[in-house]
């Protein structure tokens, strides 16, 4: 098949979170198995410094009509690996940034203007090829415009530019809400300023065009497929979701496994597997030293990696921080979000510097290292699409701690729920009071060692690579063609 996928970030180019491991895992397991696949990126300042890249050559020059303004821009390309091809869309004004939506502190004011036109030029490099997709699948609210776009020139043209259109939700949250004169820079139909189109209480919601006008969606979890027809998780299109029920599908993320294999990872200090965890000791060792937490250190540690926002319950840690002030446990934090979290959390690992580390900033080798050298991995979230990083943390033989919701009740099992099985420790989401119950169950299992290496090894034995999650994609392709 020939298959499309735009996206806003993509590992190893750029990455803020989740959203970069899916894409590029997808794209490249997709060529690997024979597809001939197209990944659109914008051209961030760090893409265009990605060493990888610096032998990419122009395509060719563009302009494209942005409300009554014609803009310019250019189309460079590369071939990463056998069978996909990868196509940045540059234009310095936009994306010649070094973040790819925003400062740590804000939004860039401007990101509707940035995506329309990605989304746009989109459009235009499969109206100026030959490439004509079977499929064409985009990703969260920055890419939600594309399948608006390609029907709509596809009319004016009366031309067929692509087969079917896919589009997955990564993060509902995030829709790509804006004011209602933004609108005039998608150069639309004013028929689609409606409330069966982009309008949101009075305002253009980029996010809904890519679930009015796509073939299919997808989501990545079975829970949070069903969590967000629920007003509970619909935040706001639970019932422009419900109506699109039936064609609602669920894919389960996976991981890398090449990238995440603590048997040949080169970011640790040793490797290891479930059948010889000595190498787990040592990165154990390596993390605490590193951190300044006592290398020696025997009690539980416990580790969180994640953007300081309050779906990633944040809150709910701090009110329960005074668990880990005690000096019988260590606490290692990494990310960056909001700047009030970020102050909270400062004040807190600065009050506490024997027992609480924290990072705040992107760091790919630590983030391997706390995977590996930690006990128990921490995800309080209020709500998770999927999560990767338990499946990061069940593969590195460190048992996560997580709350009840979406991907993290479809990939953790329960040890008290499902004693022969159990993988990690469940959790009410937003409870301070049965996180801090699971935090202690945590404790109890590290003091049982012959139980804790019964859940390790039984967590590294699962299979959570991209094989089962690209096959559902292949299926999924195959059934709407």
């Amino acid at each position: 098949m020939r298959l499309v996928h735009a996206t806003g970030e993509l590992f190893p180019y750029i990455k803020t979170g989740g959203l970069a491991d899916v894409a590029g895992a997808v794209t490249r397991a997709l060529a690997d198995y024979g597809h001939e696949v197209a990944a659109f990126l914008p051209g961030y300042r760090p893409v265009l410094e990605h060493p990888e890249l610096a032998r990419a050559e122009t395509l060719f020059s563009f302009g494209i009509d942005m409300g009554s303004d014609f803009l310019k821009g250019e189309i460079l390309t590369v071939k990463p690996r056998k069978n996909l091809t990868l196509y940045l869309v540059c234009r310095d004004e936009y994306f010649d940034r070094r973040y790819p939506y925003g400062r740590p502190d804000r939004d860039y004011e401007d990101n509707a203007e940035r995506f329309i036109f990605f989304s746009k030029a989109v459009v235009e490099v499969l109206v100026r090829t030959a490439f004509k997709p079977d499929v064409v699948h985009c990703h969260d609210w920055q890419t939600a415009l594309v399948p608006v776009l390609l029907r709509i020139e596809e009319r004016r043209r009366a031309i067929e530019i692509a087969g079917k259109t896919v589009f997955t939700i990564h993060n509902l949250a995030f829709q790509g809400v804006y004011p209602n004169k933004v609108f005039g820079l998608t150069n639309l139909p004013a028929e689609l300023l409606n409330i069966d189109g982009l309008e949101y209480y009075g305002q253009v919601n980029l996010l809904k065009g890519g679930i009015l006008f796509s073939d299919v969606l997808t989501t990545v979890s079975p829970t949070y497929a069903r969590e967000i027809l629920t007003p509970q998780f619909g935040c706001g299109l639970d019932g422009v979701l419900s109506m699109r029920a039936d064609d609602l599908v669920s894919v389960l993320n996976g991981i890398d496994a090449e990238v995440w294999n603590p048997q040949s990872d080169p970011h640790l200090p040793a490797a290891f597997s479930a059948s010889n965890l000595k190498g787990k000791q040592a990165c154990r060792r390596e993390l605490l030293r590193r951190c300044g937490l006592g290398e020696d250190f025997e009690g539980p540690v416990f580790a969180m990696i994640c953007r300081f926002t309050q779906q990633k319950g944040i809150e709910v840690l701090l009110e329960t921080s005074d668990f880990f002030t005690s000096g019988d446990t260590r606490l290692i934090i990494l990310g960056s979000g909001t700047a009030e979290y970020e102050r909270q959390l400062a004040e807190f690992a600065d009050a506490h510097r024997d027992s609480v580390y924290l990072g705040r900033k992107h760091d790919e080798e630590l983030s391997h290292l706390i995977e590996a050298g930690s006990d128990f991995f921490l995800m309080p979230s209020i709500f998770e699409p999927c999560g990767l990083n338990q499946m990061y943390s069940q593969r590195y033989g460190t048992v996560p701690v997580v709350s009840r919701v979406g991907g993290l009740v479809d990939t953790v099992v329960d040890i008290d729920k499902s004693p022969g099985k159990g993988t990690g420790i469940h959790f009410l989401p937003n409870d301070p009071a049965d996180f801090r119950r699971a935090l202690e169950r945590a404790v109890a299992l590290f003091g049982d060692r012959k139980a804790m290496l019964e859940v390790i090894r039984r967590g590294m034995k699962k299979d959570f690579s991209w094989q089962t999650a690209v096959r559902g994609y292949e299926a999924l392709y195959r059934k709407i063609l």
